[in-house]
Formats: structure tokens, C-alpha cells, sequence
């Protein structure tokens, strides 16, 4: 389905072109000389995506008929599926309520991208998917894509979890590529720099739960790539440096210009929130970007969370402090 592509300039169809990563990854799109179709729910979103150089589309992923019918319109050679419904979204002890939205976006607005660019034989396929906390809890600390994902993920996020299995598959059985990405940082909104800041984002129990992260910049750059790579698979778009709760949240916490994260007995956690809660924070693995970089000849703008932070926050101090 996906096979063919000439390299070159393409007409790049970005479904959820406004989100924290679609707005930069349409810029760094349009830096390639590529053309680029972005996609928007919101009122006024229209705007927005033609100052980043795009063309607009409104357009609902739920919506099939609608979705066929923007795709044999735009005649893209390319899509790439970043969308989400997470502005706004409360996150609480359940992720699967928190996601729910999200869920139906990666399982039936999947299909029907997919079912589109079949039929417009579209020749590229690249979706959004999730590296942290889903690789089995067991063995090394670091996972590469070969390593075995939870069987038995926490309950809160069994549906979560399903939703991102199932787009791995079908965007690697129609011979498409599936990027699963780290924690995001670098948005000028950031719900979690925002619980750092208030010292609720605690370290629990010893803090040993690895996270990987990835700048947004450097998730966009590595989407380009992988959008002129040949071939169908999936890859762990991290930085260099899985790191335990306990390492990066004081450095997060630092340069926030916060102070230091409090340390919360993981029985406290557990009575307050639930075992799963204490799972994750605790048993969580990271995961390992080699692949990426092997194939996709990707470099990373910030090797390391430890530059990333320091960038992504520090230069925003001043505007804090006048706020």
C-alpha cells in the first residue's frame, strides 16, 4: 500500500496539525519543502494553521465519510496522524477516563485514515504512539522495540494501553510507521510543569520508575524523517537518557525555578491513590532510541532531558516571575 515514494518534495496531509507537536512538526515540514494540509477541530483553528504555512482543514477523525472526503480532496502522498483530544483534559486517578477521547482518535480515527489512504492510495503512513510505561515490567531498565509491552498493564490503563497496541498494528500491517514517543516537554502550556511548580508531583517510594523523554522539537524532527523512511515499523523516539523519578524531577524542579519535589512513602500513595499508581511511579521501564537513530540517521537537538529542561523552562522564568 505504502511502497513506491519517490523522494522529493510531497503534499503532506497532517491530521491534528494545532496539538503541542503538530504545530512545530508542520513548521519543520514546510523548512523540507514539503507542501502541508493540516487538520483542526476548534473554532479559529483555521488561522492558526495558515500562519504556520498550511493549509487548513476542518475536519473530525470520528467522522469517516468526512475523513475519505478530505483525503481524496487534498490528494496528499503522505499522512501523518498526530492528533489528540487532550487540551483541557483533567487528569486524575483513571487514565483511561482521562484519555477516552484520545482512544477512539488511535483506534476508529486510525481506520479511517487508514481506509482513506487506501483508497486514495496514499503511499506514506506515520502515526503518533507512546514509548513510556508500556513496555513490560521485568528485565533491564531500558526496552527496544523488540522487548515485550505489559501484559498486564495497570487497570486504570487497560483501555489506554489496548488503544495504543491497536494502532501499532494497523499502522505497521498496512505498512505504515508508528513512532512511540516520550513524555513530551517544551509546550508553553505544560499540565505537568504546572503540578511541579506546586510541589504536587512528588517522588514516590524510592523513585525508581524509569521515564523517557523527548523536546518536541526533536519528536517533529524525527517525524520528518521517518515520514522519507522506506519500509513499515516502529520506533522509540526518546533521548539518550531513560532516567529514574528520583534523577530528573529535582532537575525539572530546579529549572522551573520550583522547589525541590517532596518524597511520599509509597504506602501513602498506595492507600491514596491505588496500587497502580504506586506500580508506575515505582516499576516503570524506559526506552532505547538506537533503532531511531540507526535507521532513521536521526540527531537529537537535546541528547539529555538534563539541556532539554534547562532550555524548555529556564528562558521563560522572567514571564513567570510577572505573572
Amino acid at each position: 500500500m505504502l511502497t513506491g515514494y519517490e523522494r522529493g518534495v510531497m503534499r503532506v496531509f497532517v491530521a491534528g496539525a494545532t496539538g503541542a507537536i503538530g504545530t512545530r512538526l508542520v513548521s519543520q515540514l514546510i523548512e523540507h519543502g514539503h507542501e502541508v494540509i493540516g487538520t483542526y477541530r476548534s473554532p479559529g483553528n483555521a488561522e492558526r494553521v495558515r500562519a504556520l504555512g498550511a493549509e487548513p482543514v476542518a475536519l473530525d477523525l470520528l467522522d469517516a465519510p468526512a475523513v475519505h472526503k478530505a483525503i481524496v480532496e487534498a490528494r496528499p502522498d503522505a499522512i501523518i496522524h498526530q492528533a489528540t483530544a487532550l487540551t483541557g483534559v483533567r487528569f486524575g486517578r483513571s487514565l483511561d477516563r482521562s484519555f477516552a477521547a484520545t482512544n477512539r482518535l488511535r483506534t476508529e480515527g486510525t481506520d479511517a485514515l487508514l481506509a482513506a489512504a487506501r483508497e486514495a492510495g496514499v503511499r506514506r503512513f506515520v502515526a503518533q504512539s507512546f514509548a513510556s510505561y508500556r513496555y513490560a515490567r521485568e528485565g533491564g531498565q531500558v526496552k527496544t522495540e523488540d522487548d515485550r509491552l505489559d501484559p498486564d498493564p495497570p487497570a486504570m490503563a487497560r483501555e489506554t494501553n489496548a488503544a495504543m497496541r491497536y494502532l501499532d498494528d494497523a499502522v505497521t500491517n498496512a505498512g505504515g510507521i508508528a513512532l512511540r514517543y516520550g513524555g513530551f516537554y517544551g509546550a508553553a502550556s505544560d499540565p505537568l510543569a504546572r503540578l511541579v511548580r506546586k510541589r504536587w508531583y512528588p517522588v514516590i517510594g524510592d523513585g525508581e520508575g524509569v521515564t523517557s523523554w523527548i523536546h518536541l522539537d526533536d519528536a517533529a524532527a524525527a517525524t520528518v524523517l521517518a515520514l522519507e523512511h522506506d519500509g513499515a515499523g516502529i520506533y522509540n523516539i526518546v533521548d539518550d537518557e531513560p532516567a529514574p523519578t528520583r534523577e530528573w524531577l529535582p532537575v525539572l524542579a530546579d529549572a522551573l525555578g520550583a522547589k525541590p519535589p517532596r518524597h511520599v512513602p509509597a504506602w501513602f500513595i498506595r492507600l491514596l491513590a491505588g496500587e497502580d499508581m504506586v506500580l508506575g511511579a515505582t516499576q516503570s521501564r524506559g526506552a532505547s532510541n538506537a533503532k531511531a537513530r540507526r535507521e532513521l540517521g536521526w540527531t537529537l537537538r537535546y541528547p539529555s532531558w538534563r539541556q532539554g529542561f534547562a532550555s524548555a523552562y529556564r528562558q521563560r522564568e522572567p514571564a513567570r516571575a510577572a505573572a
